[in-house]
């Protein structure tokens, strides 16, 4: 195979025929007839907006009759031989397992690791405290439509995790030279999802489609030999010398096991209580906390990309800042064409997050903007004050807003004032929704750190800072304020059990949760044997 890169297409040309412009541009990069190239393939697609004319960016990998004929001809510095990554472990384990691998929560993590296991004949349980995704749609849209909220079953806890009713964003920060990340794209792809997320340089799946995707992804655990259960929670240890011997669920039955995986989520904060209870080794982490922040997407869309915005899918953007107070204020989790949510998971608490579907054709685009806290923040040694530190955050929405999600334009909680009336966007919450002051929710040092990074914003994207943008509140599950320490074989203190994603604080989106269950996978089959 010979790569390509730096081949731009006009939009207007691929949108009419992509094959054709794209073949008509490797004939020519590479001096070659058509009857010579055989195939080729889309590594990367992105969009360079930098001009006044936009265009599609691709790398490209073509089968060619006699590669090194044609290096030799080309002698292009864009132009060489493709180096392909493969996935590769080893299954080389040699300890015995007396019972199954149990690995508890269904997220990113949790799933694929879970399926690597069962892959390999490892025959694993799967358990998740809440239900299977058919079933939580409805108790989801039901919370949105009533209020009723299920405690056990809601946008943080069910099949698929938090990052079901999200954007479902596979781009990630986390260096991967043993191809993890192209493993768990292909795997998506497998099990339903877009094609395309294996080359557009920011995939996204969708809520839409990841419904499907991981009840897919179930099915197939279930045909390699695993067990999934729903409405199944994690209750209780049985320690002896160190070593983990089984766990309880929904306090009234035990499971004997050698190995738990713990891909619990950062809501899952009653399992965090039983972990400190039981000794585990945890620590307090950093974390970030703000608003919900909603715009006309179109007004986004025609900032990054002009003109051509109307021919283009909805515009993402990134927007960081440091205040002069010390604290850093970014967006995180934006959501082009999408909703804001009611996330809540706990009773008289309330917490919003971010959610688009594949096509991303809602009117406005929304993003968490949030401030650095760290565990100086807190206000106690206690290894959970991160946790209480976010209940506080919340009870005060919940209050502020009498159980509906608190609005407030962001002219007034600049001035301080509590919104009395919507301007000109319209909020699009899933949930309802009420006029207050967030000033009431949030810390003073973050509401004005929320406001300095606002007005810089405003400088790179033009209208960020207008009086009538919505705010929501309160954005407090951004990342764990927890850390299960591991060691350098991925296993806690407490010998057998392995700290695996977001939750246990290893991870920060969907793929590199995916790619830490990939990890842990790797190191059960490496100590033990699934005969």
């Amino acid at each position: 195979m010979i790569r390509i890169n730096q081949i731009k297409i006009d939009i207007d040309k691929a949108h009419n025929n992509e094959e054709a412009a794209l073949t008509k541009t490797i004939l020519r990069e590479l001096r070659i007839r058509p009857e010579l190239l055989f195939s080729y393939n889309i590594v990367k697609k992105s969009i360079d907006a930098r001009k006044d004319e936009v265009k599609y960016v691709y790398c490209i990998d073509a089968c060619v009759d006699n590669e090194k004929k044609v290096l030799e001809k080309v002698r292009n510095k864009n132009i060489s031989l493709a180096s392909k990554k493969t996935y590769k472990y080893q299954v080389i384990g040699d300890e015995h397992l007396n019972n199954p691998p149990i690995v508890v929560g269904s997220g990113p993590a949790g799933l694929f690791c879970t399926y690597m296991l069962a892959k390999e004949g490892y025959k694993p349980i799967l358990i998740e405290r809440g239900s299977q995704v058919e079933e939580r749609i409805e108790k989801v849209s039901d919370f949105w439509n009533t209020g009723k909220l299920d405690t056990e079953c809601n946008v943080q806890f069910g099949e698929g995790g938090a990052g079901t009713f999200s954007d479902g964003k596979l781009n990630t920060l986390v260096k991967d030279k043993l191809g993890r990340q192209k493993e768990i794209l292909k795997i998506f792809v497998d099990h339903g999802a877009p094609e395309e997320i294996m080359y557009v340089n920011k995939p996204h799946i969708g809520t839409d489609k990841l419904v499907n995707v991981v009840k897919s992804m179930r099915n197939s655990i279930l045909k390699m030999g695993g067990k999934v259960f729903f409405n199944t929670k994690l209750t209780n240890f049985d320690i002896q010398n160190g070593k983990i011997k089984a766990i309880e669920i929904n306090n009234n039955e035990w499971i004997p096991t050698d190995v738990v995986v713990l891909a619990i989520g950062h809501s899952a904060r009653d399992t965090f209580r039983i972990l400190k209870d039981k000794e585990f080794d945890l620590s307090k982490k950093s974390f970030a906390v703000g608003v919900r922040m909603e715009h006309p997407q179109e007004m986004i869309s025609k900032k990054m990309y002009g003109e051509a915005y109307a021919k283009l899918p909805a515009a993402p953007y990134k927007v960081t800042h440091q205040s002069d107070n010390g604290r850093a204020v970014y967006s995180f989790c934006m959501c082009p064409g999408g909703f804001v949510v009611n996330a809540s998971s706990e009773n008289n608490r309330l917490v919003v997050n971010g959610m688009s579907n594949y096509n991303r054709d809602e009117l406005n685009a929304n993003s968490a903007i949030i401030v650095n806290v760290t565990p100086e923040d807190f206000g106690s040694d206690d290894v959970l004050a991160g946790i209480e530190f976010q209940q506080e955050l919340e009870e005060a929405a919940y209050r502020e807003g009498q159980g509906k999600v608190p609005v407030q334009l962001y002219g007034d909680f600049k001035d301080k004032r509590k919104s009395v009336s919507i301007g000109s966007i319209k909020p699009n919450i899933k949930g309802e929704y009420k006029l207050a002051n967030l000033h009431n929710v949030l810390p003073d040092y973050v509401a004005e750190t929320i406001i300095d990074g606002v007005e810089a914003f405003d400088k790179k994207i033009n209208g960020f800072a207008r009086e009538d943008a919505v705010m929501s509140g309160i954005e407090s599950r951004t990342s764990s304020p927890i850390r299960i320490e591991r060691d350098e074989l991925f296993e806690s203190n407490i010998k057998g059990v392995y700290p695996c994603g977001e939750g246990a604080g290893y991870a920060g989106g969907i793929t590199s949760a995916a790619i830490d269950g990939l990890k842990v996978f790797e190191a059960i089959v490496g100590k033990y044997s699934n005969k």
